[in-house]
């Protein structure tokens, strides 16, 4: 029987073995909005931006729309994630971040019963559901990063590696290893989502729902060698 979460246990969000999951969910969305859901971003709103300024100077409006949606789907997951941490935030029977995963898998596993008609309402959901993950987790062993996009990851990646071998700082070199690991996983899940598009469908997105049950999960398990959280 899962046991409540404790604060000696809160950093378990931290932990690489819950972000591990979290990168590979996190991948796999964005293959999936890409490929299955009409070449969509839910993660890389840069991307989405991009093409909804390419649409606007040539007078695409439905083009434009196409992308708006989930870039405005975004912003608004990243205010209920930070609503639900100022709501729950002192919840002693389940962590603020759990909940954020409880309301990520629910909004992606509906995703997976949108047919194609559907696809604008799926991307929205899909991108609202990321931009909680983005805002609930941003550390890994107590630095930051994100799970659901690389850019950032790569030059906090570089930068620590350039740091560490000039230094010759082990630590240092750690941590940037933990983030091509998590770049890597990315690319593991972009790959696994991309894969199973053909036998799977537009049902692939469940698969992301499975590994964010595993993390979550995760995440009831005590990590007494760290310091409770203050976030």
């Amino acid at each position: 029987m899962l046991q409540p979460i404790s604060s000696a246990s809160r950093q378990m969000s931290e932990a690489f073995r819950t972000v591990l999951f979290l990168s590979l969910s996190g991948g796999l969305q964005d293959a999936y909005t890409y490929l299955g859901r009409g070449k969509v971003f839910a993660n890389a709103q840069t991307g989405n931006i991009v093409f909804m300024g390419q649409s606007l100077f040539t007078g695409d409006w439905a083009r434009f729309f196409h992308y708006l949606v989930p870039v405005l789907a975004f912003a608004l997951g990243v205010a209920a994630a930070e609503l639900i941490r100022v709501f729950f935030k002192e919840n002693r029977r389940l962590h603020w971040r759990q909940l954020v995963l409880l309301v990520e898998i629910l909004l992606l596993f509906l995703v997976g019963f949108f047919p194609d008609a559907l696809n604008l309402a799926a991307n929205a959901l899909v991108s609202f559901a990321c931009a909680m993950q983005v805002q609930a987790f941003r550390k890994v062993h107590g630095y930051p990063f994100a799970s659901t996009m690389c850019i950032g990851n790569l030059r906090s990646g570089m930068d620590s590696l350039v740091t560490g071998l000039r230094l010759h700082d082990r630590k240092t070199l750690g941590k940037a290893g933990h983030y091509f690991a998590v770049i890597l996983l990315f690319a593991l899940g972009a790959g696994v989502g991309a894969q199973c598009m053909a036998p799977l469908g537009l049902r692939t997105i469940w698969i992301s729902c499975a590994l964010l049950c595993v993390s979550l999960c995760l995440m009831f398990r005590k990590e007494t060698n760290r310091p409770a959280e203050t976030y």
